[in-house]
C-alpha cells in the first residue's frame, strides 16, 4: 500500500508507525537480483513460475498481542501471503520497505537469516516432497 501522486512516483510516508493488536509486519524480503558468494548473478525470479516459493522476511514491528515473534527475529511466510509495500522513511532519511504478513501463513522463524538460496532454486522433479510437501 505505497502512496503514489497523479504522476506514478512513489511518495513516502513518514512519522509514527506501530503495529496494532497481533499484526506483524516485516522488511528485507529478497524479490530482485541476486549475487551468490562466489559472484554469480542469479536474475530475479519474482513474477515467473520458479519464483513461487516461501520468502523469508526479517520482522520490523509486532502489535502487542503478538505472541510468535519477536522484532529482529526472521520468519519464513507462504508465497504471497504479504501485503504490497508500505515505503516508510525512518527519522534517519532513510527509506524502508516494510510489508504486512498474514498471521496464518508464517511457516517458521530463526533468529539469524538463513541461507536459503540453494535451496530455493534446486530443480525438483515430481514426486519429491521438497517446499515443505508432506508426504502420505
Amino acid at each position: 500500500m505505497s502512496i503514489y501522486d497523479k504522476s506514478g512516483s512513489i511518495t513516502k510516508v513518514s512519522g509514527t508507525f506501530r503495529a496494532l493488536h497481533d499484526k506483524v509486519f516485516v522488511t528485507d524480503m529478497e524479490f530482485g537480483e541476486e549475487v551468490t558468494k562466489g559472484g554469480i548473478v542469479l536474475q530475479s525470479d519474482n513474477g515467473k513460475s520458479e519464483g513461487v516459493h516461501p520468502r523469508w522476511g526479517r520482522v520490523w514491528a509486532v502489535g502487542p498481542e503478538q505472541k510468535d515473534v519477536k522484532v529482529g527475529e526472521w520468519i519464513l511466510v507462504e508465497h504471497s501471503r504479504w501485503t504490497r509495500t508500505i515505503h516508510y522513511e525512518e527519522s534517519d532519511g532513510s527509506i524502508v520497505e516494510i510489508r504486512m504478513v498474514e498471521l496464518d501463513s508464517m511457516i517458521m522463524s530463526s533468529a539469524e537469516k538463513p541461507d536459503d538460496s540453494a535451496e530455493r532454486r534446486a530443480r525438483v522433479g515430481a514426486g519429491s516432497n521438497v517446499n515443505f510437501n508432506v508426504p502420505g
